[in-house]
């Protein structure tokens, strides 16, 4: 069984900074694709972005390209989302999730496990 749980969300205003974490367990986690989503109040879920199990590749909604970066510590069996300049747009549950894969791909969908999710709320 995978369990995921992020940790990292809270309270920011525009402009600010917060890292999500995202600790995974799992047998042999990199043979894991990782991705972040979010869901926004009266809205569905949303791709933001995600990483081959190996790290070398890595995508990006348009919305947060070149201000949200992922990375994995294979190591700690941990994914990260950094993210800068915050919007009050990006006010969201953010939920990481993990995808079985044979290659170095980068999903944006079909992800088979599933965290809770952590509240990220930015202010104007």
């Amino acid at each position: 069984q995978v369990q995921l749980v992020e940790s990292g969300g809270g309270l920011v205003q525009a402009g600010g900074s917060l890292r999500l974490s995202c600790a995974v367990s799992a047998r042999a986690f990199v043979m894991y694709a990782m991705g972040w989503f979010r869901q926004a109040p009266g809205k569905d879920r949303e791709f933001v972005a995600a990483i081959s199990r190996g790290g070398r590749y890595t995508d990006y909604a348009n919305s947060v390209n070149d201000r949200f970066t992922i990375s994995r510590d294979n190591a700690k069996n941990t994914v990260y989302l950094q993210m800068n300049g915050l919007k009050p747009e990006d006010t969201a549950v953010y939920s990481c999730a993990a995808e079985r894969v044979l290659t170095e791909n980068v999903p944006r969908s079909g992800y088979d496990y599933w965290g809770q999710g952590t509240q990220v709320t930015v202010s104007s």
